[in-house]
């Protein structure tokens, strides 16, 4: 984090995902994996199946991790807001990404998509590109999956207004 900051730019809040709440969003998996991987093992027990053991049981496997991948993804990320800018740090799988979007590039309005358990997805820039982790569907860009995302935005608020 140190790293990313710039000469005279200060910390002013910090804190990574809520990473729980990320997959608990995903849990619905669980229902399908689950069963899917008993049957699958059942289907073994019995040899109803031989050669395409793997690409039966793959498929259930993925489904049970894929929440859990997801929360090792999530402890590996930061957000930030600073006197300056908000910034995403990544070091996950061992690659460090840095994403800032200053101020004076946020929207006039932040959207609050409530995700329940106090999380929810605090978006305050518009118009990015669909592929990053941290964008919607419409292109919404922010913060994800973050604890109390109304106090966030609050914070983001009053350093923004001290800027301008």
């Amino acid at each position: 984090m140190t790293e990313a900051l710039q000469p005279g730019e200060r910390v002013l809040w910090q804190s990574p995902p809520d990473g729980v709440a990320r997959m608990m969003m995903w849990r619905f998996l669980w229902w399908i994996g689950f069963p899917w991987l008993l049957l699958t093992l059942m289907a073994i027990s019995r040899a109803w199946i031989d050669q395409s053991i793997p690409f039966l049981l793959m498929p259930g496997v993925m489904m049970v991790a894929a929440p859990f991948v997801m929360l090792l993804h999530d402890q590996q990320t930061l957000f930030a807001i600073t006197n300056r800018r908000a910034l995403i740090v990544r070091t996950a799988w061992g690659k460090r990404t840095v994403t800032t979007t200053r101020f004076e590039d946020m929207d006039a309005a932040f959207e609050i998509a409530d995700m329940g358990r106090g999380a929810g997805h605090l978006n305050f820039a518009s118009g990015r590109s669909t592929r990053s982790p941290d964008t919607d569907h419409t292109g919404r860009y922010g913060f994800r999956c973050v604890r109390n995302p109304s106090g966030v935005r609050d914070i983001r608020e009053c350093a923004r207004r001290r800027t301008v």
